[in-house]
């Protein structure tokens, strides 16, 4: 995986260090050269000091091949033109930003941007993140026959009709946010890239929900 980490404080550079462990392409972008002294002389990513949003710099440290990118400067700002950047306009599969003001970052999720907050997440989280399409059980019904779900729309997914996605039974596209709009669908909407749908799941068809989601992998 080509992973550019945009912040190289702390959790920047821990980040950096664990992906590099595991054989990750890794670049690390700063405006402060000194900041990089962090990762130590053993690391084998690549640095790029600069400002994190300027395209220039971003470009240098390979945004355009990147799989995935995240934002954990000191500061919202940053990390949000940043993501939005990479998101929008080099159309980078996977952003994570950190974000502290908790109003911002539902805005942001609902645009399609992970965010992890400065209390309670952990590097692991953002690992995890990383390597797993973003889906979360939101609600049960009955006595557990179904499931409410929130998913991330993976980009194999994108230009799929709902009908390709409930073929087969016991799934149901609720909704689907869209650039911070919410939206219920008919059979024939496409999905689009950035795309927050929830779903409602049968229990006994889950399994058709993970192979559906399991296809990026087959590939």
């Amino acid at each position: 995986m080509r992973v550019l980490v945009i912040g190289c404080g702390r959790v920047g550079a821990g980040l950096a260090l664990a992906l590099a462990e595991r054989r990750d392409t890794v670049s690390v972008v700063d405006k402060d050269i000194r900041a990089f002294e962090r990762l130590g002389e053993r690391f084998d990513g690549h640095t790029v000091e600069g400002i994190a949003f300027d395209r220039d710099v971003l470009e240098q440290a390979g945004v355009a091949r990147a799989d995935a990118l995240v934002a954990v400067t000191g500061g919202d700002n940053s990390n949000i033109v940043t993501a939005r950047v990479a998101r929008e306009t080099y159309k980078v599969p996977r952003v994570i930003a950190r974000i502290q003001d908790p109003r911002r970052a539902v805005i942001y999720e609902q645009l399609g941007v992970m965010t992890v907050a400065t209390v309670g997440w952990t590097l692991g989280k953002i690992r995890d993140y990383l390597e797993h399409i973003p889906l979360k059980e939101e609600d049960t019904f009955g006595r557990g026959e179904v499931t409410l779900v929130r998913l991330e729309l993976p980009q194999h997914l994108v230009d799929r009709s709902v009908k390709d996605i409930e073929d087969g039974g016991g799934l149901r596209v609720v909704s689907i946010t869209r650039h911070g709009s919410a939206l219920v669908p008919d059979a024939g909407t496409a999905l689009a890239e950035g795309d927050v749908v929830r779903l409602a799941v049968q229990a006994n068809t889950r399994s058709r929900l993970d192979d559906l989601l399991s296809e990026e992998a087959r590939r």
